[in-house]
């Protein structure tokens, strides 16, 4: 007699403890893709949490992936400290004008309240909508971008690099700042619903900066900041490399890391020693001229690669979807993960990468 199907929670939680579920996990982060469902501008999707809740709702019963992901856009954070968002008709949201026009700002700089930002409040009422909805079967994903890379928003990256390199009495300020303001915003998350954190900390990739930098900055922020987190974190580098610090951001106290379509993920499997799970690393801007048949081939690729004695949540690269990936390929990714993700993988000693469509 068969068992009874896992349901999404039972799934992850299986995989990140290094253990093989039934299937591989599926995180099928589609954002912007909910206005399509609701035939709503992404502008005004966005404008109300029950668009969004409604929006997840359909997209998960639609590609059956195993998490809902509540995230609006990045620039929603900087609203809170009095930017302003840059709606695209075809694209995600981008933020304004910087909200520090000079390094001396951060003197007077304050860390906003949450329940005082219209913004975010409009993403707790989304993730208390879809845990009301689907309870503990469920993962809901909130998003936090890290102190150490909120900056590139709040001041522009030029900027950022030069305070970074040049003033350390104001970008430890600036840290301080951001800090109390990711755990803030972090910790409403998970008391609204949300399962886990999603930790963006681009900047902190090695394709940004060297890693010795990132040990004396973006390692030290995140520690400091994800052990005051209530919750599971996953460290996302946005399509940045992460092989060389691999072990350094498990020294953070993550759970899991999202990993760079540039990157072999059987390499990165070996390099986790089971210390993190990996989420990747499907190559989200190449999804948008794939057809079902190439959908199947990645989906198949990166099971081989990393999906063997759990530790693996398949998704794409960056942590979000692009508008323009059709229906017809996230349809397919679905079914491959499906197909080809239940365990035991005994197909996978018999395939080879070179089997490409």
């Amino acid at each position: 007699m068969n068992a009874s199907p896992m349901t999404s929670m039972q799934r992850t939680l299986t995989t990140l403890g290094q253990q093989e579920p039934d299937r591989v996990p599926l995180f099928l982060l589609t954002t912007m893709h909910g206005a399509k469902e609701m035939q709503l501008s992404i502008k005004d999707y966005f404008s109300r949490s029950e668009h969004v809740a409604q929006g997840q709702l359909r997209l998960h019963e639609k590609y059956h992936s195993d998490c809902l992901y509540p995230f609006f856009y990045a620039a929603i954070e900087t609203e809170a400290w009095g930017g302003e968002t840059i709606f695209l008709p075809d694209g995600p949201p981008l933020c304004g004008a910087p909200v520090i026009h000079s390094a001396q700002d951060i003197d007077q700089l304050m860390t906003p309240a949450i329940e005082e930002a219209a913004g975010l409040n409009k993403v707790l009422a989304t993730i208390t909508a879809l845990k009301n909805e689907v309870g503990d079967s469920v993962p809901i994903i909130g998003v936090a971008i890290s102190p150490f890379s909120l900056p590139v928003m709040q001041m522009g990256f030029h900027a950022y690099i030069e305070l970074l390199h040049e003033d350390p009495q104001r970008f430890a300020r600036l840290m301080e700042l951001n800090e109390a303001f990711t755990v803030a915003w972090a910790n409403a998350q998970l008391a609204a619903g949300a399962t886990a954190i999603c930790y963006f900390d681009p900047v902190s990739s090695p394709t940004n900066i060297p890693r010795e930098l990132y040990l004396r900055t973006g390692q030290q922020v995140a520690k400091r900041t994800i052990a005051q987190i209530k919750g599971p974190t996953a460290t996302h580098m946005a399509s940045g490399r992460g092989m060389s610090i691999l072990p350094d951001i498990a020294d953070t106290g993550t759970a899991v890391v999202g990993v760079s379509a540039m990157e072999d993920l059987a390499e990165l499997k070996r390099a986790t020693g089971q210390r993190v799970s990996l989420l990747g690393n499907l190559n989200g801007i190449e999804m948008r001229r794939w057809t079902p048949e190439r959908a199947e081939h990645e989906v198949k690729r990166a099971i081989a690669k990393a999906g063997r004695g759990g530790g693996f949540i398949l998704a794409d690269n960056h942590g979000e979807i692009p508008w323009q990936v059709p229906e017809e390929v996230l349809l397919a990714i679905a079914d491959a993960a499906e197909r080809w993700g239940r365990y035991p993988l005994t197909w996978v000693d018999e395939w080879t990468e070179s089997s490409s469509p």
